[in-house]
C-alpha cells in the first residue's frame, strides 16, 4: 500500500540517515542504479539514499534477472527496457542484479528485501526459475511487493505475470510452415521448397519451453501438415556454439527456418543460418533489432513482451496497483505476445501469408483455435 511505502521509507531513513548497506553475495549488490543495463563489473560497492536519490523517486525497483544476465539481446534486455520506461515515464529509479545460479536468486531476493539503503518498493524477479526462491523468500517479507514473471508464486505479496507463449508460437510456426514450400531467396538466405522441413531448438528441456514447442508444431501443422519439424533442446541459455551446432546440423538435414526459444545462446542460430543460407525465426524481443548483424536471415521474431509486464508493475507500484496476489496472463488478445516481421526480410513474406497469419491470430485471441500447451508425444528432444 502506498502509506505503508512512505512510511517504510520515512523510517527507514530516519533509523539509518547516516548507515550504507551493502548487498553481497553471487549478483546482490548494486548495480548501476537507474543505469543502462551494462555488465556489472563484479566489485561491492556501497551506496547510501542521498548518493542515488531514493528519497526523490517515485519507486524504488531491485531488478533481479534470469542467468545469462543482461546483453543477451533477448529475454533480460526486454526486461530491462520496461524498467528504463518506468524511470523515463514515472520517475522509478532501480538497480541491476544479475545472479550467475539457481542457488542465487533466493539470496539475492532476499538481500533486497531486507535491505534499508534503499528501501525497495518492489523486486522484480524475472524467470521461471526464481519461482522456487521466491516461494522461500515472500512469506519471510511479508511487506515487501515482488513480481515475477513466466512463473505463478501464490503468494499474497507476489503479483505474476505469465504469458501465453504457445499463442504466438503458433504464429511462428504458422509462418514458418507456410513459407518453407515457397521459393524464398532475399537476404543472407533462400528457401528450399522440396524439402518442406523447419527446426526448434529450446533452451532447458522443462515445461515452459515445451509450450514454445507445442504451440510451433501446432502452427506448422495448421499450415501444412506434410511439414516435418525437427526438435532439439541445448539445456542452457548461453551455450551460443552448442546452439550452433544444432542449428546447423537441422539446416544439414533439410531445414530452411529454424525458431528457437533458447535466449541468448539463440545467436548461435543466426550464426548457424548465415552459414548455411538459410532462415530463422527469433524469440522475446524483436531480434532483428536487437541482433541486426543477423536482421538479413531473421525472417520474424515470436515478441514476448516482458517489457510491458515489468513497466506495467513497475507503475502499479507507484500508484499502489500492483496486483499482488494475482495472476495476469498475457496472450494475443492482449498483445502480450505476437509475431514480428524482420526490419530487413519483411518484403520477402507474400501478401497470402501475411493475410493467413492475421486470420490465424483472430481466431486464437478469440479462442477459434484451440493451441496446446503441452508437446505430443512425438515431439521430444
Amino acid at each position: 500500500m502506498r502509506d505503508q511505502k512512505i512510511t517504510r521509507r520515512r523510517l527507514l531513513a530516519s533509523g539509518s540517515a547516516a548507515a550504507t548497506a551493502t548487498l553481497a553475495g553471487c549478483a546482490g549488490r548494486f548495480g548501476d542504479f537507474g543505469g543502462s543495463g551494462d555488465e556489472d563489473t563484479g566489485d561491492s560497492q556501497q551506496a547510501t539514499e542521498s548518493d542515488i536519490g531514493v528519497s526523490d523517486a517515485a519507486a524504488t525497483v531491485g531488478m533481479v534477472y534470469a542467468l545469462g544476465g543482461l546483453d543477451d539481446r533477448s529475454f533480460n534486455d526486454a526486461a530491462n527496457r520496461g524498467i528504463q520506461r518506468a524511470r523515463l515515464d514515472d520517475g522509478v529509479e532501480y538497480t541491476n542484479h544479475e545472479p550467475n545460479s539457481v542457488a542465487g536468486f533466493a539470496e539475492v531476493q532476499a538481500e533486497l528485501a531486507s535491505s534499508t539503503n534503499p528501501p525497495y518498493d518492489l523486486i522484480c524477479c524475472i524467470g521461471f526459475l526464481q519461482a522456487e526462491g521466491l516461494s522461500e523468500t515472500a512469506p519471510e517479507y511479508t511487506d515487501q511487493q515482488f513480481m515475477i514473471v513466466d512463473s505463478v508464486v501464490e503468494a499474497d505479496n507476489v503479483a505474476s505475470y505469465v504469458f501465453r507463449e504457445h499463442e504466438g508460437s503458433f504464429q511462428a510456426g504458422n509462418l514458418a510452415g507456410l513459407l518453407t514450400t515457397r521459393d524464398i531467396d532475399l537476404g543472407a538466405g533462400s528457401t528450399n521448397p522440396d524439402e518442406t522441413t523447419v527446426g526448434f531448438v529450446g533452451g532447458l528441456d522443462q515445461p515452459l519451453i515445451h509450450k514454445f514447442e507445442a504451440g510451433f508444431r501446432a502452427g506448422v501443422e495448421y499450415a501444412n501438415t506434410d511439414v516435418d519439424v525437427l526438435t532439439e533442446y541445448l539445456g542452457n541459455f548461453d551455450d551460443v556454439q552448442g546452439a550452433r551446432d544444432i542449428a546447423a546440423g537441422m539446416y544439414d538435414d533439410g531445414a530452411d527456418i529454424v525458431y528457437h526459444a533458447a535466449g541468448g545462446a539463440g545467436v548461435g542460430i543466426f550464426q548457424a543460418a548465415q552459414a548455411s543460407g538459410r532462415y530463422a525465426i527469433g524469440v522475446d524481443s524483436d531480434q532483428s533489432r536487437s541482433n541486426p548483424r543477423y536482421a538479413d536471415v531473421v525472417l520474424a521474431s515470436m515478441v514476448k513482451r516482458v517489457n510491458v509486464a515489468v513497466y506495467d508493475a513497475a507503475t502499479a507500484t507507484v500508484t499502489d496497483s500492483l496486483p499482488a496476489g494475482e495472476v495476469v496472463s498475457l496472450g494475443l488478445d492482449s498483445d502480450g505476445v505476437g509475431v514480428v516481421y524482420g526490419t530487413s526480410l519483411e518484403p520477402a513474406i507474400p501478401d497470402d501469408v501475411r493475410e493467413a497469419l492475421s486470420t490465424s491470430r483472430e481466431q486464437v485471441a478469440a479462442g477459434d483455435i484451440d493451441v496446446p500447451t503441452e508437446r505430443s508425444n512425438t515431439g521430444g528432444a
